[in-house]
C-alpha cells in the first residue's frame, strides 16, 4: 500500500496505523501520530506500506513502492537497443 500527502489520514481514520512508522503531509503530524504511528521525515517503508511527504517525494516514493510490489524498471534507450 502506498500513501502520500493526506493520504495517511484515511489510514488513520481505518484504524491501521497503530505501531508503524510512516510519514505524511506535516500538517496532518499531529493526526496520524494520534492514530498509532512513529513519525519519520522523509519516505518511509514500513513492511509493505510506503509512505511520503507531498510532492517532492514523489520520485523516491515511488521508486520505493515500486520496490514493495517487486516491479524492475530497465532503463535502457530502447532506440539504441533496436541498432
Amino acid at each position: 500500500m502506498a500513501a502520500i500527502c493526506h493520504g495517511p489520514q484515511i489510514l488513520a481514520a481505518a484504524g491501521v496505523l497503530e505501531g508503524r512508522e510512516i510519514t505524511a503531509y506535516p500538517a496532518v503530524r499531529a493526526e496520524v501520530e494520534r492514530a498509532g504511528c512513529s513519525w519519520v521525515d522523509g519516505t518511509v517503508r514500513d513492511g509493505n506500506l510506503v509512505t511520503g511527504q507531498a510532492w517532492p517525494d514523489h520520485p523516491e516514493w515511488l521508486a520505493t513502492f515500486l520496490d514493495v510490489l517487486g516491479t524492475d524498471i530497465d532503463h535502457a534507450d530502447p532506440v539504441a537497443a533496436d541498432d
